[in-house]
């Protein structure tokens, strides 16, 4: 069917199962929908990875594994030691780190290796290649800075009551910098390649020997005659992380090389032009180019978060434990759906973005104004994400908050203090994730069309709020009777500013494409 040039159609993405014409749609392929039939196909219950419902299961499951094993290796070592259950949000600092080098190539995957309608599997393949191992090599490289600098990290981000006996920990936490440099990019570049199974099959084979282990070793059951340690836990978290990125990395080179199923055996000779797969500077250079804003973006974020949480640690070991207990309450309950949602949004509008500019190019002396049903093409897969993120999220702050954070908070630290103060930033603030929440899955518009845009967003709002709030918190006189009033305004106030710059940064860029003002942008996609 050739695509109509009246404003009322709608282009379908090129994704399996997800056309109402066929459940395998050629590239041009283009519905005459209403709306409300295109939601209704789009959100039909289906359990292939490559639809929308049935990679949301995917990375639900995927997002959930982790976020469990967190909540549970916190309990056990603070049945450890209590005091030391603080130290262990080292690890998740270091992440912090690391998540500058994540989120740099690895974020441009959405839009480079997300674009199926003009790449072709060899070419996507040989971009994910490349991805995993110029992560891998800088991953490799920060975990041997944070051996030799644990000490000096220990100083900025360890209470100084358990400071000296951290050092250890740290040190062997620093080589996780290179296994999530090595799972965040096989996790990004497959989930754009509509393989959300490799990240679920890496999470699963982490959280399975992880529990084994710490059940074994260093739970309230453990077996007898062993003497359960906190660095015992860092010990089995990293080796886990290891035994799972290359069990995933293993799995997803099997599936895509060597596999009888894999496209690479069943596509047409003549569809690839005796292409490679193997990494190449050039395709490092394609994904370079949009990966330089989305490194400046995470590199800005994460300075700012880390500086702040430099300030948090100097105001003692219960405020600095609380606040890493609301961590693992936010990232094990709020930000499972709203990760899962944004991996799958990002996913589908890198697709639907692929074709939308594919469909541009094919007709370069053209230079009319987008429909608004071509923008929603693109942009509905964020409001599915919006709509079910709004059904989880609000119930589940408002539950937390009359009945769970108190008594969670108590279960995991072992501490009343710790839960008190956890639970007063926990209802300062829970109502601001629900717009965390939105406001996720509207950036991902920006993330998988025009990461310049989306580091705009980010600048607008990193530079405008959180740096003059991060500048009070340091030259405000503050002790742990009065900070969370500070930080909430930082934490909380950031995320409902952010939420009302990306509504006008959307607004800005759905306009600019209904006008048509951004033509290169859409051809090249840069």
């Amino acid at each position: 069917m050739l695509p109509s040039k009246d404003d009322n159609e709608i282009c379908v993405s090129d994704n399996q199962d997800q056309s109402p014409i066929s459940d395998t749609p050629h590239r041009g392929d283009y519905s005459t929908l209403s709306w409300k039939q295109q939601a209704a196909v789009d959100l039909t219950p289906k359990y292939h990875r490559s639809t929308y419902t049935g990679a949301l299961l995917f990375n639900i499951c995927a997002f959930m594994l982790p976020a469990l094993y967190g909540t549970l290796s916190k309990l056990w070592v603070a049945n450890i030691d209590s005091s030391m259950v603080v130290t262990t949000d080292t690890y998740t600092y270091i992440g912090v780190v690391a998540e500058v080098l994540n989120e740099g190539l690895p974020r441009a995957v959405w839009l480079i290796i997300g674009d199926k309608t003009s790449r072709d599997f060899r070419s996507r393949l040989e971009l994910t290649h490349t991805l995993i191992l110029f992560q891998s090599t800088l991953g490799l490289i920060m975990s041997i800075g944070f051996v030799a600098g644990a000490r000096t990290f220990a100083k900025g981000f360890v209470p100084i009551e358990v400071r000296d006996v951290s050092i250890t920990y740290i040190r062997i936490s620093a080589f996780s910098a290179f296994s999530s440099a090595v799972e965040y990019a096989v996790n990004t570049s497959t989930r754009a390649l509509d393989k959300p199974d490799v990240p679920l099959i890496i999470n699963s084979t982490k959280f399975a020997i992880n529990i084994v282990l710490d059940f074994i070793l260093i739970s309230d059951f453990h077996v007898s005659g062993i003497t359960p340690t906190v660095n015992m836990q860092a010990g089995i978290q990293l080796a886990c992380n290891l035994v799972s990125a290359i069990a995933g990395l293993a799995y997803f080179i099997y599936t895509t090389s060597f596999s009888s199923k894999s496209p690479l055996h069943t596509e047409s000779p003549s569809t690839h032009d005796h292409t490679g797969t193997k990494p190449s500077f050039n395709a490092w250079w394609t994904l370079a180019k949009p990966g330089s804003f989305t490194f400046i973006e995470s590199l800005i974020r994460n300075a700012f978060y880390l500086w702040l949480i430099h300030n948090i640690v100097s105001m003692g070991s219960d405020y600095a434990t609380a606040w890493g207990v609301f961590n693992t309450i936010r990232w094990g309950l709020v930000m499972v759906p709203v990760a899962a949602l944004e991996a799958t949004t990002l996913t589908f509008i890198g697709h639907s973005w692929g074709q939308y500019r594919a469909r541009l190019s094919s007709n370069r002396t053209s230079n009319r104004e987008t429909g608004w049903r071509q923008i929603w093409d693109i942009v509905r897969w964020a409001q599915y994400s919006v709509g079910i993120a709004l059904l989880i999220e609000v119930p589940l702050c408002l539950l937390m908050s009359f009945f769970g954070a108190r008594p969670f908070a108590r279960y995991l630290s072992g501490s009343d203090a710790v839960a008190r103060i956890t639970e007063k930033m926990w209802r300062t603030i829970d109502w601001c994730y629900i717009l965390f929440a939105v406001s996720t899955q509207l950036a991902a518009i920006l993330l998988a069309t025009n990461p310049k845009w989306y580091l705009g967003q980010s600048l607008a709002s990193n530079l405008l709020y959180v740096l003059p709030w991060a500048i009070v918190c340091q030259v405000k006189t503050l002790d742990a009777a009065n900070a969370w009033t500070y930080h909430s305004l930082v934490f909380g106030g950031s995320l409902v500013f952010s939420f009302f710059v990306i509504l006008l940064v959307d607004g800005i860029w759905a306009w600019v494409l209904r006008k048509g003002k951004a033509r290169e942008e859409r051809e090249h996609g840069a």
